[in-house]
């Protein structure tokens, strides 16, 4: 996603607000697949907005640091029809692998891109089809659908034929589950 912009702002040493980044983002994960864009993230610790320090420029994790967030955009490529389980298998988990996230993947019975997180998560479909698989529902969403993901064991499947754009925020919490 060449297109993708992040403006970042900050303050200079007079404390005045200015642009502290302007430009696409740092890092990416799996673009063969769609692609994953890190934007920003946070660490739980005091934001300085004096630090000119680019937040999104780490190893791409799943998960937020304790107490933090992720502000990313993530494409996912269309299942191609037929394609075997054990395939789908090896593909996620390969991509949950590359993001620090095997042990995320709690039950993948009813899919192989199931996974639960310890996090609150906001995510709005800008683009595409995707199914929201969860262990006893399937969501159909359209462009501009929002999840409020609760901590619960999910799937994001791209049920369409093109690839599916959605931007997500992740934050870490205390989920009772």
């Amino acid at each position: 996603m060449t297109d993708l912009r992040r403006i970042v702002t900050g303050h200079n040493a007079a404390g005045k607000s200015v642009v502290a980044i302007d430009g696409p983002p740092a890092r990416q994960l799996g673009a063969d697949a769609g692609g994953l864009f890190e934007i920003w993230n946070t660490d739980g610790a005091r934001i300085d907005s004096y630090d000119r320090t680019d937040r999104a420029d780490i190893d791409v994790v799943l998960s937020p640091a304790k107490g933090g967030s992720k502000f990313r955009w993530f494409r996912i490529a269309p299942t191609p029809p037929g394609t075997p389980r054990e395939v789908l298998e090896a593909a996620y988990a390969d991509a949950f692998a590359q993001m620090g996230a095997s042990h995320e993947r709690v039950d993948t019975t009813r899919h192989p891109g199931m996974h639960k997180t310890k996090t609150i998560d906001y995510i709005i479909l800008l683009e595409g089809e995707v199914t929201l698989y969860l262990d006893e529902a399937e969501v159909r969403l359209k462009p501009h659908d929002v999840v409020v993901q609760r901590g619960t064991n999910h799937a994001w499947v791209n049920t369409g034929t093109t690839p599916a754009l959605l931007v997500a925020v992740l934050i870490d919490a205390d989920v009772v589950v």
